[in-house]
């Protein structure tokens, strides 16, 4: 590794799992988390995912908490191919990546690229409310770093997760 894939804070901390329920108890257990908000069968689909290069298409449910400003997620494969996929099957059920966000992320992109990283995964959600891309990070002893430009309507769903009314 040449340098890092990206400055700026952490914003989130993602595990991959096989049992949400499970792994939602052990880490409201260690953190004190007080609400989890399930998002079951979220598709990426091939017309807004990439995965090694080529179209992607899978299906996960993904599950998102708050400790203090820090996001939690959790992502539990569904169907498909994917690097959640890849990692249950190398590595079991883990921490996969942190998120940092990104104001221009194709401009983040290419200074991945240039600085030697590979993009494994990338693409939109949300109707574009969302852009990532995964940075492999493996040289570093880690497994990806994730950036991520996130528009506002997708900010406005965060904040209401982290801020709930009831």
């Amino acid at each position: 590794m040449t340098s890092s894939p990206a400055p700026g804070p952490i914003s989130q901390v993602a595990w991959v799992t096989d049992d949400l329920e499970a792994t939602e108890a052990v880490l409201t257990d260690m953190f004190g988390i007080v609400r989890w908000t399930r998002l079951p069968d979220i598709r990426f689909g091939p017309d807004t995912c990439t995965y090694r290069g080529r179209p992607a298409d899978f299906v996960a449910d993904i599950s998102l908490a708050y400790s203090g400003a820090l996001q939690l997620e959790l992502i539990r494969p569904v169907s498909g191919v994917s690097i959640y996929t890849e990692h249950l099957e190398r590595h079991g059920a883990g921490l996969h990546h942190v998120c940092v966000e990104v104001d221009d992320l194709a401009d983040a992109v290419v200074a991945a690229r240039a600085a030697g990283h590979e993009i494994v995964q990338e693409g939109s959600m949300g109707g574009g409310g969302m852009e990532f891309a995964y940075v492999d990070t493996a040289a570093a002893g880690a497994s990806y770093v994730e950036l991520a430009r996130i528009g506002p309507e997708i900010r406005a769903f965060y904040e209401t997760l982290r801020h709930p009314t009831d």
